[in-house]
């Protein structure tokens, strides 16, 4: 066994491996060291001579008790496997399975999970004939969740009189009827879901005094990781424990909680000393991991938060480069300066791309760097997510537009025939699919016309059936007619059902969706943009096409390949990276525009922290003065915790330092900034819009109208059957010319790919060659 292991540590570290006279709260600052003073600490007490087997060490994921295990197993050997070591959950399970005859279950219960309880949930809601596009497994199981965590039965939830005016308000008032049926059901089933095992551990201590007075004699100490992440339930378990007898070692950072919409509460941290009496705090102030420059700028910010532990860190490393501040037009030049900046260090510096992390407020931010990363080659993942294309959102909203490119698309057909929910079932579904596959014709030739197939339904059925394909040829009818693009496919989207569906979650997750649509809607914007500047019209079709042949490309990525790592703040924490970029430091985004209250703003001040400190080396951080949102280009402004980076750490490009200079008066008070100026300003209150419905026409492979344009043998010094050339496709040959003033359109066989294009004159650049 290792005996000069604290001669390993800093003075800071050392003093708190070796306190054993109380309870411990070590603030842990990031990068600071904090994973080896909790194995120091169970080598440090395993010495003293505690029995490993009466040492319990919580934490939050299976990875980190794994890690944890693995390095203090190099330092004690097999004794490690002694340990009562692993997550609340896991730990809880097995004192539950140990006297569950005492709470009305038998030790072999089954653990339900989350995929598991929303199914359990939608049978329930379907018993109590309740609307199920009203009461969501998904909303109904959040609340749940969170009464749970907050130590709430269903008979405690029925009696919360201010819960059942929350349910009312959100028109969602039976959740606590749902709730004692689940919870009757979960019983009949000897069955517990994820939640219970931390309620069902609190109710066993409180309501059996003899069963804690046994667990507080086998644990001799309590070590807890990242104490700033644990919610009420857990709290209570450690107090049930260790409030007597002291013998309890916290570790974490209060300016790294950033999961209250998971129920963590800070409080607990910040109230530690006063729960736990005769605490002793231990400061871990040295960041061993980033440069002078990146751990001042991180400092400095997170100052600014009233509801803190204080702390002084530090770093004795480089100094490093400053924090680059980048202001671009818009979210696309955004994309392309963390593209091309990637690019050039890469090279510069001879690094692979898994030394890159783009971190973001939201997931639909990343579907632009997607985008650039992909059309420049370069590889990437996204951690602890998927493809933004991948969402389950935007296939349905794809599979819409599938239909309406190509109606014999069966695979489209089954993903979106009952969704949004129109009473047709699986039975239904697969009995369509076997008569089409018999009569080898496609399943909306069946729906169309069912009687004629002597399809064995019942007339509800059959009403169901004809009101989707009624609602098809509507929005079919709709594209045919042409039109605005960008409005065209706002309509198809919204005529779907799809965001009144989505309208229905008032989760966080559930505004992610709804935000991940308005995203899509922007790429629409800016696949019409694009292909009108390279003279060519927008087209279903073509779209279509384009984001299947980006998305090929990405799910064709090799796994080992070192790759540029995309993710959100808040899955970044406890990781790391040489070169990090953070996008769209905007008032709205980042901060959310959720975060109206001060503690929500606090913990938006602490998000940006943690991505600071997720840098290494050299930390990039980048806005937008615009963004097209809702259909129209919105004006930004730049995240108020712009202002609070120290100026002499900062490199700004040359936009960013004019638009701050600029508008250094009307940030005033950062505080205040959010009373004095207006959320947003759409760039059509001051100009004409930059995309005219005439500008943005829409195609199938058909003509927009049924009146034919005229048609011209020559206009200018282009002809009919003269020869071309074109900036992008290169050589081809004119087949026809159509149209009238602006809008002449030259159809043109080109030579290299052997496609037809139709080109708007106006815009395509086309040189004649004859």
């Amino acid at each position: 066994m290792q005996t000069n292991y604290l001669d390993q540590l800093n003075q800071p570290q050392r003093e708190a491996v070796e306190y054993n006279d109380g309870p411990a709260l070590v603030l842990a600052g990031a990068g600071s060291g904090k994973t080896r003073v909790l194995v120091y600490k169970l080598l440090h007490l395993v010495n003293l001579g505690y029995n490993p087997s009466r040492l319990m060490a919580l934490t939050f994921t299976n990875k980190a008790a794994r890690e944890m295990r693995s390095r203090i197993a190099q330092l004690i050997g097999r004794d490690a496997y002694k340990l009562q070591m692993g997550t609340f959950h896991s730990i809880f399970l097995r004192i539950l399975r140990e006297h569950a005859h005492l709470l009305g279950y038998t030790s072999d219960l089954v653990i339900y999970t989350t995929d598991d309880t929303k199914s359990k949930l939608k049978k329930i809601i379907k018993l109590l004939n309740l609307d199920d596009k009203v009461y969501k497994e998904g909303v109904v199981h959040n609340r749940i969740s969170r009464a749970k965590n907050n130590l709430k039965t269903a008979h405690g939830y029925k009696m919360d009189a201010e819960q059942l005016k929350l349910d009312a308000k959100a028109n969602i008032p039976r959740v606590y009827d749902i709730y004692e049926h689940y919870e009757r059901e979960l019983k009949q089933s000897n069955a517990m879901d994820f939640d219970d095992l931390l309620l069902q551990t609190n109710i066993l201590f409180r309501d059996y005094p003899d069963v804690l007075a046994l667990w507080r004699e086998r644990v001799d100490y309590l070590l807890i990781d990242e104490y700033q992440d644990t919610n009420f339930a857990q709290y209570m378990i450690a107090r049930y424990l260790m409030i007597d007898k002291g013998k309890i070692f916290v570790v974490g950072d209060d300016a790294q909680s950033i999961y209250s919409f998971r129920g963590a509460n800070l409080e607990n941290m910040l109230r530690f000393e006063q729960i736990f009496k005769g605490t002793r705090v231990f400061k871990l102030e040295q960041n061993y991991r980033s440069t002078q420059t990146i751990v001042q700028a991180a400092k400095h910010v997170i100052a600014r938060n009233q509801n803190q532990l204080r702390k002084d860190v530090f770093s004795l490393g480089d100094i490093g480069e400053p924090i680059e501040l980048h202001e671009a037009e818009n979210g696309e030049a955004e994309a392309s300066w963390v593209v091309r900046t990637i690019k050039n260090i890469a090279f510069k510096r001879k690094i692979d791309y898994d030394q890159f992390a783009v971190l973001y407020r939201t997931n639909m931010q990343s579907r632009l760097l997607e985008q650039k990363l992909l059309s420049s080659g370069i590889p990437f993942r996204i951690w602890g997510g998927r493809s933004f294309f991948d969402a389950k959102e935007i296939k349905d909203v794809l599979a819409y537009f599938r239909l309406m490119v190509n109606e014999r698309d069966d695979e489209a057909m089954y993903r979106i025939i009952n969704y949004p929910k129109r009473g047709i079932g699986d039975t239904t579904i697969l009995k369509l699919k076997q008569a089409a596959m018999l009569r080898k014709i496609s399943v909306m030739e069946l729906i169309r016309e069912p009687e004629a197939y002597d399809l064995d339904f019942n007339k509800g059925t059959l009403s169901k059936l004809k009101n989707f394909s009624l609602l098809i040829d509507d929005m079919r009818e709709k594209c045919r007619e042409g039109g605005d693009f960008y409005k065209l496919c706002e309509w198809l989207i919204n005529t779907s059902g799809i965001p009144t569906e989505l309208l229905l979650d008032q989760t966080p997750e559930g505004k992610g969706r709804r935000d991940n649509i308005q995203e899509f809607l922007s790429g629409v914007d800016e696949y019409a943009r694009h292909t009108l500047e390279e003279g060519e019209e927008p087209h279903l079709a073509h779209y279509l096409s384009e984001i299947s042949l980006m998305t090929d490309q990405d799910n064709s990525a090799d796994e080992q390949e070192p790759s540029v790592t995309l993710m959100t703040v808040h899955a970044a924490k406890g990781l790391e990276f040489p070169h990090v970029f953070i996008v769209g430091l905007e008032e709205q985004l980042f901060p959310s525009a959720m975060s109206s209250e001060i503690h929500e703003l606090e913990e938006e001040r602490r998000l940006f922290y943690v991505a600071i400190t997720r840098a290494e080396k050299t930390c990039h951080i980048g806005y937008a003065k615009e963004r097209f949102r809702h259909g129209k280009t919105e004006f930004c402004r730049p995240s108020r915790f712009l202002k609070e980076l120290p100026e002499d750490l900062l490199k700004r490009n040359a936009a960013a330092s004019d638009t701050l200079r600029y508008r250094e008066n009307k940030w005033g008070n950062s505080r205040d900034i959010a009373d004095s100026i207006p959320s947003s300003f759409s760039k059509q209150d001051f100009m004409p819009s930059s995309s005219s419905p005439a500008q943005r026409r829409v195609f199938l492979g058909r003509r927009e109208s049924d009146t034919p344009e005229p048609q011209h043998e020559r206009t200018g010094n282009l002809r009919v059957g003269g020869r071309v050339t074109h900036p992008r496709f290169g050589e081809g040959i004119i087949k026809v010319l159509e149209g009238q003033g602006e809008n002449i359109k030259a159809t043109v066989l080109f030579d290299e790919d052997g496609q037809e294009r139709k080109l708007l004159l106006r815009f395509a650049n086309l040189q004649a060659l004859d």
